[in-house]
């Protein structure tokens, strides 16, 4: 087992129980004592779990988003499938607004030997592509979020109201044909909107797991979405509920 997938399993084991001891979590994830109190420090550095003697406890709420150095190591082949689909839609001299989260800045790394103009919407996909030769980087004001970077708030809607994007790319927490394009964060949510009302076409990407969530706040309606990319993953029902609602839906 990979170290993300036994973080995942450990975080999973912990949240549903609320607590556990070092010898239930080895014996669950087939891991020695030793590296699983590696792996309790890891994620008690990132906010997922507090450490006590011989074990630890959950510390994310129902509903509350993991954090982002968990997530930018899980489902890491889906997600560089879909932003090299993405990149595929997108051609030379178009100019793109592209969101925060881990798949997006896959779709970024994807960008980088590309002509074109582009807006992040985070600190590490500005990092991404600041090097890039061939791009033509746009960085919005804003204020980031710990961890996860993404710029919000008034001057991040500003920046993106000031300018017309032939594309923009976003990331979600949850997405149904019923409950559209969800986020775990309100400022996000304002972000994702604007981005939308910025741009001539929307391309949502979302690994399989998203379609079975709906977060706290809600960004669009899936008719504000022209295509959606995923993986192989993603539950027929629901893909098929989008297509239903004009949206295409692109599996890879």
């Amino acid at each position: 087992m990979s170290s993300a997938a036994r973080l995942r399993q450990i975080t999973e084991a912990v949240r549903e129980a609320g607590q556990l001891g070092v010898a239930d979590l080895a014996e669950i994830t087939g891991a020695s004592e030793m590296t699983v109190r590696r792996d309790l420090e890891v994620l008690a550095d990132q906010g997922v779990v507090e450490r006590f003697r011989g074990g630890a406890r959950n510390l994310l709420l129902r509903g509350e988003e993991p954090p982002f150095g968990l997530r930018a190591t899980e489902g890491l082949e889906a997600k560089r499938r879909i932003a090299t689909e993405v990149a595929a839609l997108i051609s030379d001299g178009e100019s793109v607004v592209l969101d925060s989260g881990t798949t997006c800045l896959e779709v970024a790394r994807a960008l980088t030997h590309r002509r074109l103009t582009v807006m992040p919407l985070s600190l590490h996909a500005v990092n991404a592509l600041i090097g890039a030769s061939q791009v033509t980087l746009l960085v919005p004001g804003g204020q980031p979020r710990p961890a996860e970077l993404a710029l919000t708030g008034p001057l991040t809607e500003a920046s993106l109201a000031a300018l017309r994007f032939d594309t923009a790319v976003l990331g979600c927490c949850g997405l149904s044909a019923g409950e559209g394009l969800t986020a775990y964060d309100l400022g996000d949510a304002a972000v994702k909107r604007a981005a939308i009302a910025s741009a001539r076409r929307v391309i949502a990407v979302a690994e399989g797991a998203k379609f079975s969530h709906t977060a706290l706040a809600f960004a669009a309606p899936a008719a504000a979405l022209h295509a959606v990319v995923t993986d192989r993953t993603a539950p027929e029902e629901a893909t098929e509920a989008l297509a239903a609602a004009g949206v295409t839906v692109r599996k890879v």
